[in-house]
């Protein structure tokens, strides 16, 4: 076994947006999420994410632009998780604990084109 070393055979490297394809595949009526009274299942999950993503692409955001989110554990972060990527754009989750100048900071820095805030953390703004 140890000479046996990673090829397209015996080794696939899991991605999320792998993770999520599979999911959906394996498990699309199964649940992928719950918060309070909402339920998502692994399609509906999917489906969400791809409507997420398309909209990130219809404001002109292209492969490897910053689309930052500033929110805490909630549904519509974990579907940034998969559908920034779909949409080619990298993830900055920026954390709700931080002051609002070290928030204009790193928002600043990473140039992000698109500013996702939940309406909890408007405060930080």
């Amino acid at each position: 076994m140890d000479k046996l070393s990673p090829s397209p055979a015996n080794s696939n490297p899991l991605t999320p947006l792998g993770f999520l394809e599979r999911s959906t595949t394996i498990y699309g009526d199964c649940l992928s999420i719950t918060y309070d009274d909402s339920t998502y299942s692994w399609s509906d999950t999917h489906r969400r994410c791809l409507q997420l993503a398309s909209s990130i692409r219809s404001f002109d955001v292209q492969r490897d632009h910053v689309v930052s989110v500033v929110a805490p554990n909630i549904p519509a972060m974990y579907k940034l998780h998969f559908a920034a990527p779909m949409a080619g754009a990298v993830l900055n989750n920026v954390n709700t604990r931080l002051n609002s100048r070290t928030i204009s900071i790193l928002l600043h820095h990473n140039e992000s084109k698109i500013l996702f805030v939940d309406h909890q953390s408007t405060s930080f703004i």
